[in-house]
């Protein structure tokens, strides 16, 4: 802004106005008798002028001298520029899920603490979120392994594999970047290569596989929440959908297997290795390694996984951890996995020195993640900086 020109002493001035970019400085009943005063005045003026210019005026409970044409009088005590209140934000603070509770076996005879549940991974604010435990499946020999996941505390991310879905190149793909590193808590396999998964795919803006209505869907939305359920039934497109990856039908609904998971054809849940081999000249077999993925009633995400299984014994597994809505997940020995992450301190990133496998004899581990050559999705859940608000 240019510098006023002087005034002649003795001369009388207007109100204050602001026009063509240029303020003309008047004072109206003031009769300036010296420099001194007239630089003081056109200051006053000046700092009021630009107060009331490009910004509505304040009320401030008392009369008000920052607008545009106001008399100024050398007996007002009103100073022109007010600062307003702070402004003061809540935060709601949404508390954590209740840990879960112990989880009945379904026989005597299982392994030592069977169905306690026991922490795992790094804490989030202090706060456990994730517990794991063990559990024998009905007419089972072996143990397989039940992970609990607080999703108010954690955040859910799909990562995409060259193979599964296949399409790229991703944003989010293996390896575990240190970014991503320094709050993950899990990360679990995916399901089936899309040819074989009945369903379809869904990531970073784009539908890599058309979606089926009716498949069983694990679906992550924009604030990290993550559910599962029937496409079109319980879980359909919507603005604040972010990752939806589908594998074949429903395997637990309203907390019971469903009727398909009891079916006689259990090669309708995917084709199986053989006991010793994978070699697609080997029968394979329907006692095999399988994993699943459920939700509960209040929105905690169940994970499990053991050899040896059903998929009415992953169904079975899967509603007495409390799900009720769940779907199978990838099979056969190479490809189940589930891993936390407890560096030390808390605040340190995940890596693989720092990873516990849920099923010690899983081929996979802590360092699947982090391997550039992983090909297959899988999902990260990861400290929230927020809590969820679902």
């Amino acid at each position: 802004m240019r510098p006023l020109a002087p005034r002649h002493q003795g001369r009388t001035f207007a109100p204050s106005e602001w026009r063509d970019g240029r303020l003309t400085a008047r004072l109206q009943g003031v009769r300036v008798g010296s420099a001194p005063i007239v630089a003081a005045l056109l200051g006053i003026a000046l700092l009021t002028a630009a107060c009331g210019v490009g910004a509505p005026a304040r009320s401030s409970g008392h009369p008000s001298t920052n607008r545009v044409g106001s008399t100024l009088t050398t007996s007002t005590t009103t100073t022109a520029v007010t600062t307003p209140p702070p402004t003061t934000t809540t935060t709601t603070t949404i508390p954590p899920l209740a840990p879960p509770a112990a989880l009945a076996p379904f026989a005597p005879g299982g392994p030592a603490n069977e169905g306690a549940w026991t922490a795992a991974g790094r804490t989030v604010g202090a706060t456990v979120a994730v517990y794991e435990t063990q559990l024998v499946p009905p007419e089972g020999s072996l143990a397989a392994g039940i992970a609990w996941m607080d999703t108010k505390l954690l955040s859910a991310q799909l990562y995409s594999g060259s193979k599964s879905p296949g399409g790229g190149p991703y944003q989010f793909t293996a390896p575990i970047l240190p970014t991503q590193a320094a709050s993950l808590v899990a990360a679990f396999n995916g399901g089936f290569l899309m040819n074989s998964a009945g369903g379809g795919y869904y990531t970073e803006g784009r539908v890599v596989v058309p979606l089926v209505t009716g498949a069983a869907s694990l679906v992550i939305f924009t604030d990290g929440s993550v559910t599962v359920g029937a496409w079109g039934t319980d879980v359909s497109m919507a603005p604040n959908v972010l990752a939806v990856r589908q594998n074949l039908v429903p395997l637990v609904t309203g907390g019971q297997p469903t009727a398909q998971a009891a079916r006689p054809d259990w090669q309708a849940w995917g084709a199986t290795c053989g006991a010793t081999s994978c070699a697609s000249s080997v029968q394979g077999i329907e006692n095999q390694w399988r994993s699943g993925a459920g939700v509960t009633a209040d929105g905690a995400l169940v994970y499990a996984a053991g050899p040896g299984l059903t998929p009415l014994q992953l169904a079975q597994l899967l509603a007495r951890a409390g799900v009720a809505r769940g779907m199978e997940l990838d099979i056969n020995p190479n490809w189940p996995v589930f891993v936390t992450y407890a560096p030390a301190p808390p605040t340190a990133p995940a890596a693989p020195a720092n990873g516990s496998d849920l099923q010690p004899s899983s081929a996979q581990g802590p360092a699947t993640f982090f391997n550039p050559a992983w090909a297959r999705d899988f999902v990260t859940m990861s400290a929230r900086a927020t809590p969820a608000t679902g």
